[in-house]
């Protein structure tokens, strides 16, 4: 793109990166998301990177510089909690997507559908900064910029997007690059109803350490049979979310380059 982002990362030698992607989990077409996130690392020619499903990837993430991870109630045994800590601050960066932040207890078989959100995610939901609640139903939003001259959003207007607009518990200190506003209940969540009128973040940064957090609260993608363990069988259209609006992929990209740290 021809311009920095004014940040640097350690690599090998030879120029070199080593980058762990953890795709996985439920409710979301992971197939997706793993070919668009791999095909924005591949096109950094530095990059070399394994694929997970899950956090058992210690030997991995012990050797990377850079993690990605886009999943949905995956949690992380205390082994790997203490290995992600120990990873973000020997300065490796985490950019963080959707559902990272979320773990979610399902209602039982032939209950009412309601959700709970278990805090399982130990000391990690402290270094990711936020831990899911809830969601209202998907429905159009607008994305806000929080800091206009911030490299990873300088030049983009205030953008709409269909997603899931995460309501988390959050545990500063935040840098909030978007946010977004919302002031009413999450149906079918026993958490995250809010009533004030306090931004929601969307992107921010968050530093442990010698290194840093990225997390990007947006990236729902559904294919038509990713919800058969709620019963339904076959959605009958296939949601591809923020994915389809440019400034979201824009912003994205510039996150890659943050993970990278270098020129793309």
């Amino acid at each position: 793109m021809g311009w920095s982002l004014g940040f640097s990362s350690d690599v090998g030698p030879a120029g070199r990166l080593d980058a762990v992607l953890v795709c996985g989990g439920v409710w979301h077409d992971f197939d997706y998301a793993r070919l668009q996130l791999l095909d924005a690392l591949a096109s950094r020619e530095q990059v070399r990177t394994r694929v997970y499903e899950n956090y058992d990837c210690l030997d991995a993430l012990s050797a990377a510089d850079l993690l990605v991870t886009f999943t949905c109630d995956v949690r992380p045994d205390t082994s790997q909690q203490r290995a992600l800590l120990d990873f973000v601050s020997r300065g490796g960066r985490w950019l963080a997507l959707h559902g990272t932040n979320a773990a979610i207890e399902p209602p039982p078989p032939g209950g009412e559908r309601i959700f709970s959100t278990p805090r399982v995610l130990g000391d990690v939901a402290a270094l990711l900064g936020s831990q899911f609640l809830g969601h209202p139903p998907i429905a159009p939003y607008e994305v806000q910029i929080a800091q206009p001259d911030h490299p990873l959003v300088c030049d983009v207007q205030p953008f709409m997007v269909t997603d899931e607009l995460y309501i988390s518990e959050l545990h500063g200190p935040l840098d909030v690059v978007l946010h977004t506003h919302f002031n009413g209940t999450c149906r079918g969540f026993v958490e995250g109803a809010v009533h004030d009128d306090e931004p929601r973040p969307v992107l921010y940064l968050r530093r442990h350490g010698d290194g840093e957090v990225c997390y990007f609260t947006l990236g729902h993608c559904r294919g038509r049979y990713d919800m058969q363990s709620m019963g339904v069988d076959d959605l009958g259209v296939t949601d591809r979310g923020s994915w389809v609006v440019p400034e979201f992929r824009t912003v994205l990209d510039r996150c890659i380059t943050w993970g990278v740290g270098s020129n793309s």
